[in-house]
Parts: C-alpha cells; sequence; structure tokens
C-alpha cells in the first residue's frame, strides 16, 4: 500500500472509453515513440476538484482499446495523499471529462530524481503441519452465508434408510 505524496511509478492495464460512453471523439491515443501520452487523472473517490494528479503513460499499444501501459501519477501542489494499491482505479481525464481507465497492478515509490525506491517484499509464515498435540479440528460445518449450510447439518429419514443397489 502507498501513499502518493510524491510521484508514483505505476503499472497496469488501461481502458479507453468509445465515444459513446463520453470518451475521446478520435479514439484511443496513438502517439508516437518519442512522446508519452499525458492527461489528467484521480483516484475515487476523489473528484477532478480535489484529487487532481499529473498522468504519463508509455509503452501501450496505439490505437488500442484496452491495452497494457506504465506511467508515472504526480498528485498536484496542495492535493491530500491518496491511497494508491494493486486493484485501485485511475480516471484518465483530459480537463475534467472522463476519457480511460487505468487499473492498476504495480506501485512503485520515486524518490526525487526519478529513480524507484525498492521496499523489502512482506514476509509470510509458511503453512505448517499440524502437531500431534493440536487439538482435533471442529466437527461443525464451514460457515456459509447460505440454505447450504443448513442442508450440511440437517437431518432427514432418508440418511439412516440402508443403502439400495439400483435394480437396474
Amino acid at each position: 500500500m502507498v501513499m502518493m505524496t510524491g510521484s508514483l511509478a505505476v503499472r497496469g492495464t488501461v481502458l479507453w472509453l468509445t465515444p459513446q460512453q463520453g470518451g475521446r471523439v478520435s479514439g484511443p491515443p496513438a502517439p508516437d515513440y518519442d512522446y508519452d501520452y499525458t492527461a489528467t487523472a484521480y483516484l475515487p473517490p476523489r473528484t477532478p476538484d480535489d484529487g487532481q494528479a499529473g498522468i504519463a503513460l508509455r509503452r501501450f499499444a496505439p490505437s488500442a482499446w484496452r491495452t497494457p501501459a506504465e506511467g508515472i501519477l504526480v498528485p498536484a501542489k496542495g492535493n491530500r495523499a491518496q491511497q494508491v494499491i494493486p486493484g485501485c482505479i485511475v480516471v484518465i481525464t483530459e480537463g475534467v471529462r472522463p476519457v480511460g481507465l487505468l487499473t492498476v497492478e504495480e506501485v512503485h515509490v520515486l524518490a526525487p530524481d526519478g529513480t524507484p525506491i525498492l521496499t523489502a517484499a512482506p514476509v509470510y509464515e509458511a503453512a505448517r503441519e499440524p502437531a500431534v498435540d493440536d487439538p482435533a479440528p471442529a466437527t461443525e460445518p464451514p460457515y456459509r452465508h447460505s440454505t447450504a449450510a443448513s442442508r450440511w447439518t440437517s437431518k432427514h429419514a432418508s440418511d439412516d434408510a440402508p443403502p439400495q443397489t439400483a435394480g437396474v
């Protein structure tokens, strides 16, 4: 989880809105290899008024409606910190009009000189085999938010009947 108080490098998938959805009339941008696509953006629940940031995208397929992309998010001066995590949506705007949606898959903090700041990956405890002296597992059925749980534990008269073979 990263708080956007400075520039962030992001990687994800961009989906350009069609003209019928209010997106660009000319369709997805087709920048040449010398230039990045630059625009404004915000992260919901913020709006263009209280959470605007600059965005520069590169390494995306020109004229593709949906494509992987890399970019840099730069918060506007005076805007509060925003939480940027994998899975969040960045609304790409031209002015205040949404033209695309970037689903974030990776986030890296950038130092003032533009180099990524690498952080240590979280350490998780490995799964272990139950010890001999561990208490026996519960015999209750798993919780399910449906009628399946009641069927799991219910007792029916047919449960006591001896199994019968199909006389076919």
